[in-house]
């Protein structure tokens, strides 16, 4: 029956329940339906005998059942009703849209009817920045900043949170005030001026500083953008990275954002005091340099004038320069490193906190850093910005005094006990690490992290360590030297004695294949005056990172400069 039945069905519509297809089949033998239902739903006039089915690969085609007819056309008339009825809906919809948008056209042209002024019987406002608004409640003040937050509460309320900088402040607008053009079509981040009276809030309600503005006048000054182009569309907190790094002039005006902003302020305000209260001076080295301090492979290179230069990578040998003139000295200005690394805690530039200290020892070095960490955690953790700070990191606890002490050779030690290897450059375990290897941030991280206290990591390898670095005289291998680590981010401060005679600093030249010539001005300093000193350079990003227990230290900076990246914005 079945061979007759193909042999005479050149003309039927063909289903195979195995290789057809419902997206590109045509119903034919050569190019079949997958679905019984497909079929029947394009060729709704043909008669049931039409239809020739397919069920496995092996098989033939036979007309199809009468109880997969009735089975596919109930459902093709589910799939019909359904379709009519989300037809219906959607014209439905469509009208309502129609009709909500008319309502809100003559809601927008009335509104434009509305004016609002400013009542001239009231007292005169006074400008105020909100930081000010705790000692001018009861007043009428007025204030400009822009809108941070907005939510409307029927025809005749709406809350405003507006921040300038310095703080925030709720404004509560009623009636005409929120009925206006501006007020309907008012969006987050525009720019307004706002006139009231401060008044605590009710009894169990919250606002910042516990009060709000009641509004009696207020204007714009800048409308920014809504819909597509709205601020809440350009990013959020699920964006990808490089979205947010896109926005970054935007993120910088969110809530988190702001707090590592102002707290880093407050971090160099307060290195500042540290050092002028202890007799530094501060100085401002130049950014333009033809010498190199840290190795020439991360020198970012320029025409200065016809002449080759680089960025400065550290500020150290014009600190030393200041010395003799001014006594213990530092700087706080960015420096450069053209590293091809894209961890958690690089970045291209930097903020460079360094100081130089004349006529000290090695372990007055060690007790200086140890006196900076922690006299500045001491001023933020009780200063002005401490409940910033805990709400951003509440679980800190303060470093004491005295840091945990550990020489390289003792941290080859460690690393050895705990089965640390060191790798190759293909990430291949290689054996157990030897005197004279670099320690990479990996394993270092990992002994800080599992140590969980500040480490000071002293005397490594001349041959490891910058030419101008003094060797130790109980054991000539080794420099005065030290990094200081911290749990969760790794080193933060690199230091060490500099070498101060003459003849030794020519050997170090010499041991690094460096030209003194165009460090004449830093030799000098050996022959007039030289003197035993130390110093230091501080990576504020990750002292940052470490402080605000932060994940990486592009978070700390206004705009980071990394690897991978351009410049911008």
């Amino acid at each position: 029956m079945s061979s007759n039945f193909c042999r005479f069905y050149s003309k039927g519509i063909y289903i195979d329940l195995v290789k057809g297809s419902d997206d590109t089949g045509k119903g034919t033998e050569a190019s079949p339906y997958l679905s019984l239902l497909k079929a029947l739903e394009l060729n709704t006039s043909a008669s049931d005998d039409s239809f020739a089915v397919k069920k496995d690969e092996s098989g033939e085609y036979e007309p199809a059942s009468k109880s997969a007819l009735k089975k596919a056309k109930s459902a093709l008339e589910a799939k019909e009703k359904k379709a009519k009825k989300l037809a219906e809906k959607a014209e439905e919809q469509k009208a309502a849209d129609a009709q909500k948008m008319e309502e809100e056209m003559a809601r927008l042209e009335l509104a434009k009817s509305i004016k609002i002024e400013e009542d001239a019987s009231l007292p005169q406002a006074k400008l105020i920045k909100l930081r000010d608004t705790v000692a001018n409640r009861s007043h009428r003040v007025r204030v400009k900043g822009w809108v941070h937050r907005l939510r409307t509460q029927g025809k005749s309320l709406m809350f405003v949170v507006l921040r300038d900088g310095t703080g925030f402040l709720q404004c509560v607008l009623n009636d005409k005030l929120c009925q206006t053009y501006d007020a309907i079509t008012l969006t987050r981040e525009s720019t307004i001026e706002v006139f009231g009276t401060l008044k605590l809030v009710p009894e169990g309600k919250t606002a910042p500083d516990g009060h709000e503005l009641i509004v009696d006048y207020w204007k714009v000054i800048h409308k920014a953008p809504g819909g597509l182009d709205a601020f809440e569309n350009k990013f959020n907190t699920e964006s990808d990275p490089s979205v947010l790094l896109d926005q970054r002039h935007l993120v910088l005006r969110e809530d988190k954002t702001t707090k590592i902003l102002k707290l880093r302020s407050a971090i160099l305000f307060a290195f500042r005091q540290h050092f002028f209260e202890n007799g530094y001076f501060e100085v401002t080295p130049p950014c333009l340099v033809q010498t190199q301090v840290e190795g020439g492979s991360t020198l970012f290179h320029l025409q200065y004038y016809g002449q080759p230069a680089y960025l400065t990578q550290s500020s150290q040998l014009y600190l030393e320069a200041a010395c003799p003139a001014l006594g213990d000295v530092f700087c706080i200005q960015e420096s450069f490193r053209a590293e091809k690394s894209s961890t958690r805690r690089h970045l291209s530039e930097y903020t460079h906190l360094e100081a130089e200290c004349p006529f000290i020892s090695f372990d007055q070095l060690l007790d200086r850093l140890e006196f900076l960490i922690t006299d500045v955690v001491d001023r933020i953790t009780t200063g002005p910005f401490k409940e910033m700070f805990y709400e951003m990191n509440p679980g800190f606890v303060a470093p004491k005094k005295p840091f945990r002490r550990m020489r390289y050779v003792e941290a080859i030690q460690w690393l050895n006990e705990h089965g640390v290897l060191k790798k190759d450059d293909d990430g291949n375990e290689v054996g157990p690490f030897e005197f004279g290897d670099d320690i990479p941030e990996a394993p270092e991280r990992l002994m800080t992290d599992t140590i969980n206290e500040p480490i000071m990591l002293c005397e490594f390898p001349a041959e490891i360590k910058s030419f101008y670095m003094p060797r130790c005289s109980h054991d000539n291998r080794v420099t005065e030297s030290v990094d200081i680590l911290m749990p969760g981010v790794g080193e933060i401060v690199g230091g060490s004695m500099r070498i101060w005679d003459l003849q030794e600093l020519m050997a170090g030249y010499k041991r690094e294949e460096i030209d003194p010539s165009p460090y004449y001005w830093f030799t000098d300093q050996r022959k007039y005056g030289s003197y035993p000193h130390g110093g230091y350079g501080l990576g504020v990003e990750r002292f940052l990172a470490w402080l605000l227990n932060l994940d990486h230290v592009r978070e700390t900076c206004l705009f980071p400069r990394h690897y991978g990246r351009p410049c911008q914005p």
